[in-house]
């Protein structure tokens, strides 16, 4: 069986570090962040998680439910993946075929809506503490490739200077920690640490010696 200890619990260093981020953001911002239970906009995002998180996604999720509650998520997890392909052809058209700017994908991408799996009928996370860190950022100011980007539910208002966390370093520590867990586990597989998938993906996809190693 595999190991991932090491790595999950470097992972788990930099979820705390997120956390501890949207904390102190929290407190110098409480008109602004408008979060709170069964709000669920940031679960309705399309997003895709690195190898890190769908792996660590995956195992908690196969260890906190049993067969039959796994099931039911599951359902919904092939269901979601199929929007996903399709969203995801959509834009490839947008950016190979009609040479769409990558912004205008990207704010295309934040228009488009589906239901996380993980997302119960009571409209909460059925795996919450385990979340990935793009949901546990989701409220505060963000940027991307030098952009900002606020949540719509927020009360911060666009260009209006706020501290923001910068996804693309964030990514690139998430892309390292996925190397890590690569190494970690002797694989040889060129280029898996940069894989990218939903988290409909990451909860239907098996993680095991076949997949990461061969």
């Amino acid at each position: 069986m595999l190991d991932f200890s090491k790595t999950f619990a470097r992972y788990e260093a930099l979820v705390s570090e997120v956390d501890k981020i949207f904390s102190a953001m929290q407190e110098a911002h409480k008109d602004c962040i408008r979060c709170k239970i069964y709000c669920s906009d940031c679960c309705h995002a399309v997003f895709d998680v690195t190898l890190v998180e769908a792996v660590y996604i995956n195992y908690h999720f196969n260890k906190s439910w049993d067969r039959k509650e796994r099931r039911s998520i599951l359902r919904r997890a092939e269901g979601a993946d199929r929007k996903f392909y399709q969203i995801k052809q959509k834009l490839q058209k947008m950016y190979v075929q009609q040479r769409r700017s990558p912004e205008d994908v990207l704010s295309r991408v934040a228009e488009e809506r589906v239901a996380c799996p993980l997302l119960n009928d009571e409209n909460l996370c059925d795996l919450y503490d385990r979340r990935p860190i793009t949901c546990r950022v989701y409220g505060i100011p963000t940027s991307i490739g030098g952009v900002a980007h606020i949540c719509a539910e927020s009360g911060f208002k666009e260009a209006t200077p706020y501290p923001t966390v910068n996804l693309d370093n964030m990514n690139d520590r998430l892309f390292q920690l996925s190397e890590d867990l690569v190494q970690e586990i002797g694989s040889t597989r060129s280029r898996i640490h940069m894989s990218l998938v939903p988290v409909s993906s990451a909860l239907v996809t098996t993680y095991d010696e076949k997949y990461l190693l061969a």
